[in-house]
């Protein structure tokens, strides 16, 4: 009888334990459109298949589609999920469907572009502004003279963006290097070459262009070598397979790279932790680093391993 009770209880147990672990996440993204986002998604998937819980990961069409995100974001509230991992295309836009969230006591965690709303659970991402202001620092070691160099960053009023700028900026204001304009090219490609295109004709003297991720750095490098213009520094932000792909072919001068596989990973990590009742601390950071020539060749092969393809 005895047995039979402690073999009872430990059917229990585990019963309570795969319970415990069948958890029910939405993950949403800015976009799905991008290999940055792609490689965010891939990371999450792996991360809830070693966890064990189940995951959808959505985003809208593009990362200019706030209401489109909003809806996505309400929506989810009404699917039974255990927790909500954002990535915020407007932060202030956002918070009233996290207010939801909370009043249904469903846990949000950031990711990617954290927020001001003092609900949430943790935010997981790059230091943008600190990440900016390294690229910054690259700028002034690659042009000691100074020049003229100008920025394309992503939609206007994203925090991830405005951080990216502003840390670039506030790094060279005490150097030679001016910044002349910053324009917004939405995150896109093919925007990023239409916007190189205008500025190398209403500003020929161009030396740099920095652009707050690598769709849009790809695309300012095509109108340059359209133009001819195949001496002007660039660099984008995401240290995506396109970009590493561009800086060992002598395209992109280089990326700052952020670990998006790593965010996405990260953020079902410290999900499954907090459901299980653990601390998590209230910011998770993830590195960065500039990738250029020097050390394109490892963060190829690291990459290669990680998109389970050869780049």
């Amino acid at each position: 009888m005895l047995v039979v009770l402690v073999v009872a209880l430990l059917v229990v147990t585990l019963a309570g334990t795969s319970l415990a672990q069948n958890y029910r996440i939405s993950v949403v993204l800015k976009a799905l459109n991008s290999d940055y986002w792609k490689t965010v998604e891939a990371g999450a998937y792996a991360a809830a298949e070693e966890f064990g819980v189940e995951i959808s990961v959505i985003g809208p069409s593009a990362e200019t589609q706030v209401q489109e995100q909003f809806d996505m974001l309400q929506d989810q509230l009404t699917r039974e999920i255990d927790a909500l991992v954002v990535a915020p295309l407007r932060p202030t836009a956002t918070v009233a469907v996290f207010d939801q969230a909370k009043a249904l006591n469903i846990p949000v965690l950031l990711i990617d572009t954290d927020a001001d709303w003092e609900h949430k659970a943790t935010f997981i991402g790059t230091g943008n502004y600190e990440a900016g202001a390294m690229a910054g620092e690259y700028f002034m070691n690659k042009m000691p003279e100074g020049g003229d160099v100008v920025i394309i960053r992503g939609a206007m009023g994203d925090l991830t963006h405005d951080q990216r700028v502003d840390g670039f900026v506030d790094a060279v204001k005490e150097s030679n290097i001016n910044v002349v304009r910053i324009q917004a090219a939405d995150s896109e490609r093919g925007k990023g070459m239409d916007v190189m295109q205008n500025m190398l004709m209403a500003l020929p003297g161009i030396k740099g262009v920095y652009c707050s991720n690598d769709e849009m750095a790809l695309g300012a490098l095509r109108a340059a070598e359209m133009g001819g213009a195949d001496d002007i520094i660039i660099m984008g932000f995401d240290g995506s397979p396109d970009a590493l792909k561009s800086v060992r072919d002598g395209g992109l001068t280089g990326t700052v790279k952020q670990d998006s596989y790593g965010i996405g990973y990260y953020g079902i990590e410290y999900t499954v932790k907090l459901l299980n009742g653990e601390e998590i601390d209230k910011r998770i950071p993830v590195p960065t680093l500039i990738i250029d020539l020097d050390n394109v060749a490892e963060n190829i092969a690291e990459m290669e391993k990680i998109v389970g393809r050869t780049l």
